[in-house]
């Protein structure tokens, strides 16, 4: 089990049931050891799991669930799935998924299940289908049962956690949105913390939530549904598990969205390249922002004449004064950094709203939405968010390049940056501090390759400003893929679908009846900012906290129809 102090790398080794420090020198390579499982872990629904063993090779197909399919409401019906716990012992233990569908409504003309599949990792696939069926277009609801899961360890399929939520609190809550000087080692030691917390509540499950074992998990629920091939759309994190399960079983591709995409050689093997182009997405969409902002003050209301000096003020001014919040907490810097990063997804129609509410920061009106700190219904997708990442990426052991690049994300990002790399483990790029040092197994990952040779045609989106998969990616995973065809939405924002009418038709078209858009294809239908503050989503948009009010984590994939 490895963790860092003063910079350096620790080992900590587990003798005799106690956990022993020791001190090693310099960029030292650790070896990966075998699992600790905490005795909380024992808690965990895992049917039949008992002490998990070393997995033996994979030697035989796993067996295909059986779904007892109940109403749950609104229509829908809901099931659930026994699948192996580990896909090297295909008839060892279990773990139950959470599935649920509703079926096409023009039943004669239905043409197989459409899969949805949210980002994350660690949003929950029923209530990304609950909360978006009927803003599907009519020809997808016409033409399939629409099926969505929890993946393994998330929402309601055993889901893991590492803090609990009264320590999560404290960690968010002395968090700076301008760290000080001396940020890099208290966030390494931190991190350690957090990893030995996912040890010690859930290490029975760890080794086994890797994306690798999800895409797995994704052929066993084609088969239980009677499907021959694969009718997926998956959005950013969604993504990249489409594209594993493509380069697993590229002949039973019938029709892949791959929507906000990962490129995923870099995702899986290069992860400190693919957090720097995260971290420089994201600031480079608050730095338009702000040049917004600047240009058009009388819309914005925010900075004076000067956004970016006031934004650097206001984190600062946060940090040394706190606001107090409607439930008793506190809502410092960090917290306007955290609620930017996910807000800033939406788009330009939201820019008018982010202007008012960093202005009512300013003011310190707590009832601001960009000062609401994270709750636990963040801390649910949070934790699996990380977890699966410090599986799924291959990060060097090294001590001396861990602070360079984190400390470097932090200077090339200035905005939004130093808080994130500094801060405790929460979302995407700043996952490096908690994954460098992750003690357990990563027998769920997958390392490529990715090219999903022989599969049928692919359809990979990327948004150009998009500010959390950025642009890059989509082309670089269109041209990895054997049969990939990228269409681009000139935007800003997060992924393209529900957000483009030209995006959506084309989706649609390529999920119903499998036309492919022409090769250069481009969309540039986005939303631009209104004159003023909306008080509800235009059509075909969506405004994030303001439209979910106090639910942190509900994806929406917009309205158009």
């Amino acid at each position: 089990m490895r963790s860092l102090w003063n910079g350096k790398p620790l080992e900590l080794l587990f003798i005799h049931g106690f956990l022993v420090p020791h001190q090693l020198q310099g960029e030292h390579t650790v070896l990966r050891p075998l699992k600790t499982v905490g005795a909380a872990a024992i808690a965990l629904v895992i049917a039949g799991a008992g002490a998990v063993q070393a997995a033996p090779a994979r030697t035989a197909p796993a067996p295909v669930p059986t779904l007892a399919w109940a109403a749950c409401q609104g229509g829908f019906e809901c099931a659930n799935a026994a699948v192996p716990l580990d896909y090297n012992d295909p008839d060892g233990a279990t773990i139950t998924l959470a599935v649920i569908r509703k079926k096409a409504t023009d039943q004669a003309e239905r043409k197989g299940t459409l899969f949805l599949q949210p980002g994350g990792p660690g949003n929950s696939g029923v209530d990304f289908v609950r909360n978006n069926y009927a803003d599907l277009p009519a020809d997808l609801r016409d033409s399939f049962d629409v099926f969505g899961y929890d993946v393994r360890g998330v929402g309601r399929s055993s889901p893991l956690q590492c803090w609990d939520d009264p320590t999560y609190t404290a960690a968010v809550t002395a968090a700076k949105g301008v760290p000080g000087p001396d940020a890099y080692e208290p966030a390494v030691r931190q991190a350690a913390a957090f990893d030995q917390a996912c040890q010690d509540n859930a290490g029975a499950l760890l080794p086994y939530v890797g994306t690798e074992y999800v895409a797995r998990d994704i052929d066993l629920l084609r088969q239980a549904l009677g499907e021959e091939q694969l009718t997926y759309y998956g959005r950013s994190f969604g993504s990249y598990i489409g594209t594993v399960y493509a380069s697993l079983f590229p002949e039973r591709v019938r029709a892949l969205v791959l929507d906000g995409a990962y490129d995923p050689e870099r995702y899986a093997n290069r992860p400190y390249a693919y957090d720097r182009t995260q971290y420089l997405a994201l600031d480079g969409a608050m730095s338009r922002f702000l040049d917004w902002c600047a240009a058009d003050q009388s819309t914005c209301g925010f900075g004076d004449g000067d956004p970016r000096a006031a934004f650097e003020k206001l984190k600062a001014d946060l940090d040394a004064n706190p606001v107090v919040t409607a439930s008793g907490g506190r809502a410092n810097g960090y917290t306007l950094v955290y609620r930017l990063m996910f807000n800033i997804n939406e788009g330009k129609v939201i820019w008018p709203a982010l202007g008012e509410a960093m202005h009512k920061a300013q003011l310190r009106d707590n009832t601001s939405f960009l000062l609401r700190p994270p709750s636990p219904a963040s801390f649910d997708f949070l934790g699996p968010n990380v977890v699966v990442e410090c599986v799924d990426k291959d990060y060097p052991d090294s001590a001396a390049r861990l602070k360079r690049e984190v400390t470097t994300n932090a200077r090339l990002a200035p905005l939004l940056g130093p808080a994130m790399a500094f801060g405790p483990p929460t979302y995407d790029h700043q996952h490096a501090t908690a994954c460098v040092q992750w003690p357990g197994e990563q027998v769920s990952r997958y390392g490529g390759p990715f090219k999903a040779e022989g599969s049928a045609p692919i359809l990979v989106l990327g948004t150009t400003g998009d500010p959390d998969t950025p642009y890059r990616d989509a082309v670089a995973l269109s041209r990895e893929l054997d049969n990939g065809r990228l269409l681009t939405f000139e935007a800003e924002g997060h992924t393209a679908f529900g957000r483009s009418a030209c995006a959506t038709d084309a989706v649609t078209s390529y999920l119903v009846d499998l036309k492919v858009p022409k090769r250069g294809t481009s969309c540039a239908d986005e939303t631009q900012p209104p004159s003023s503050t909306p008080t509800v989503a235009p059509s075909g948009t969506t405004l994030s906290e303001l439209r979910n009010g106090v639910s942190d984590r509900v994806e929406r994939i917009g309205t158009l129809r």
